[in-house]
């Protein structure tokens, strides 16, 4: 009987042990293959859609506010800039606002501003404050007056708090053709709380004389999302909108005058780049077209703002830009190399989690890996497998008129995980301080299709405590000791 107890306790720690394995299998941050998707769209072209569509619909009433959009406007999210376009006159840029539906017993006033971009001239665009709000509530604002007035509202997110669940809807290179169309109504169904949006927004420099009557449309557009929750924006390459043969000569002017940014509380000097902290995430927006070579106002900020990041309080530390430091398409590729060597140190020493990027009108995934052991003259010349790197996801498929990307690089390279050329946007739902489902949803014929969909593991976090529970595990397994690497 002794015997048989014995050789009982031993097949049941075995058994543990097999379970403990399968659990560390289970919790690896990437599949063990990689995938290019066959998936081949064809639901629509990549036609813009016509002004006098219903989904460019201006407000009824003499200068009733329009294009009206919410961004955070502080580091902490206890504040939101409110923005809008009136276009007969400057009108009122005073915002009322309440905690309780129909009554507004709160105020804000706002600035106005215009500008002239070749032979266009804005409306009157309106730029107001809001801060010392709760989190985690419900809040009402009116802008306009009279019978122009409208009405609309927005949620403050929770505390900052590592446990703190969230969910960001993902979004690049959106444009406004009918797949934009398609993308944007999927995303509305999502269920996602803001949207960290990748750069290239209306695309209207790829009209004659960069019209800004296509940043108007795209500005009513959006307006069902973006009024009622904050986009958190970053610029694209067709934010630029340089055109010396227009008499244009300062870069991002629209983009600037339109969208703004809460860059000073974050202590930047630029509205390009900047960072805020939104419940369990610090997020860090970069500029893919300034300078960010060593020493540049760009550098010194990311190299100080990465010093104040507290994963004891924002555990999950994402990046967003442009240009991917990863891809495997044919379109653009290698367009990030010049940041990666600059930043891309900086990424694995602080153990970034994710970095997002659009540009590439396909979607990757890519493993955690680095090339910071490259050089030019010796050293490693492919990226490594990294634990401590983050994942590069390209999302440039909202749906914009220069098309898809359809044409990846011949064998995939080992850094990439999964591909496709469609059409779509992504989920990044924040669970904890350890670990986050992410999803991207692909366009298919009109539905929402999750095809990616991938468990993070926080890169702070994540790992500390498993250690922590392996290490209470094998204490209390007297009679036997393991060998487990993680």
């Amino acid at each position: 009987m002794k015997y048989m107890s014995k050789v009982s306790g031993l097949w049941s720690l075995y058994f543990q042990f097999l379970f403990l394995t399968l659990i560390l299998l289970c919790s690896l941050n990437s599949v063990l293959s990689r995938k290019t998707s066959s998936f081949a769209r064809s639901e629509y072209p990549s036609v813009d859609i016509p002004l006098d569509n219903e989904v460019f619909a201006v407000p009824k009433g003499y200068n009733a506010p329009q294009q009206v959009h919410i961004t955070q406007g502080d580091y902490d999210g206890k504040a939101v800039i409110i923005s809008w376009v009136t276009t007969e006159q400057p009108g009122s840029s005073k915002v009322f606002y309440g905690d309780v539906e129909g009554t507004y017993d709160r105020s804000a006033e706002g600035k106005t501003t215009n500008y002239t971009y070749y032979k266009y001239q804005s409306g009157y665009i309106h730029h107001c404050v809001i801060d010392g709000l709760e989190y985690e509530k419900k809040y009402y604002y009116k802008i306009g007056t009279g019978d122009s007035a409208r009405e609309f509202w927005f949620q403050t997110p929770p505390k900052i708090d590592p446990d703190t669940p969230y969910i960001f809807g993902i979004i690049g290179d959106l444009g406004q053709t009918y797949n934009s169309l398609s993308t944007f109504e999927h995303y509305l169904q999502s269920g996602a709380q803001s949207v960290l949006y990748l750069g290239d927004l209306s695309y209207a420099d790829r009209y004659e004389h960069f019209d800004g009557v296509r940043w108007d449309s795209w500005g009513r557009f959006i307006e069902r999302s973006a009024a009622y929750q904050p986009w958190i924006w970053s610029a694209g390459n067709h934010e630029i909108e340089y055109a010396p043969h227009l008499g244009e000569f300062i870069t991002f002017k629209q983009f600037l005058h339109r969208y703004q940014r809460p860059h000073i509380a974050s202590k930047s000097s630029s509205p390009l780049w900047y960072a805020i902290r939104r419940a369990s995430a610090h997020i860090i927006v970069l500029s893919s077209y300034s300078p960010f070579v060593k020493y540049t106002p760009q550098w010194l900020w990311l190299y100080n703002e990465l010093k104040r990041v507290d994963r004891e309080k924002t555990p999950w530390l994402i990046i967003i830009m442009h240009a991917p430091i990863y891809n495997s398409n044919e379109a653009h590729y290698m367009e990030g190399e010049s940041i990666r060597a600059v930043f891309e140190s900086w990424f694995v020493h602080y153990k970034v989690d994710l970095v997002f990027a659009g540009h590439v009108h396909a979607y990757e995934r890519s493993y955690r890996i680095s090339n910071i052991k490259y050089n030019v003259t010796s050293g490693a010349r492919y990226p490594l497998p990294d634990k401590s790197a983050p994942v590069y996801i390209t999302v440039g498929d909202g749906g914009n008129q220069e098309g898809l990307a359809g044409r990846f690089l011949d064998p995939q390279p080992d850094y990439s995980a999964f591909r496709e050329a469609s059409y779509g946007h992504s989920t990044l739902e924040l669970k904890n301080r350890t670990h986050a489902l992410y999803r991207w949803n692909r366009n298919d014929d009109g539905n929402p299709v999750t095809v990616d969909h991938v468990v993070f593991y926080n890169q702070y976090w994540a790992s500390n405590r498993r250690r922590r529970r392996l290490k209470k595990y094998h204490s209390s397994l007297n009679d036997m000791s393991y060998i487990v690497t993680y």
